[in-house]
């Protein structure tokens, strides 16, 4: 089985397994009744992915890893960490839908853009902090 398909049979069920997850997701968001718009947003972000993002992502690691060598990691995480963050926290990072925060919440947002650079700024200085432990430890 290794030889035909590559990897464990484990793999393999797992693989199907997920596949069968994926396909039955997609048949309960065409029971919505804007499963079109859904589908027009999935579309477009596989293809702002695939398309824009990921040669981007390739590109700015392949300058990355001939800058730092090895460091890149120490750059990498930190920065994958903030963006994420970023992405997750977007509409409060970048001010949108203050009004409705405020009406659920009954508080007032605001320095979340201060928050999130100083959350940045701690995920760099401690992968900073590693690197130069593991760098006096050599």
């Amino acid at each position: 089985m290794r030889r035909l398909y590559g990897s464990s049979p484990l793999h393999l069920i797992g693989n199907v397994l997920c596949l069968a997850l994926a396909g039955y997701a997609i048949v309960q968001i065409l029971g919505i009744s804007s499963a079109g718009n859904v589908f027009v947003w999935l579309i477009g972000a596989i293809l702002l992915h695939d398309v824009v993002l990921w040669p981007l992502y390739a590109g700015a690691d392949t300058v990355g890893q001939r800058l730092l060598g090895g460091a890149v990691n120490y750059v990498r995480i930190p920065l994958g960490l903030s963006l994420v963050l970023a992405l997750a926290f977007f509409a409060t990072v970048s001010n949108e839908g203050g009004s409705t925060y405020a009406r659920a919440s009954g508080v007032q947002f605001e320095g979340y853009v201060l928050r999130w650079l100083l959350v940045s700024a701690a995920l760099f200085v401690v992968s900073a902090v590693v690197y130069l432990l593991r760098r006096l430890k050599r």
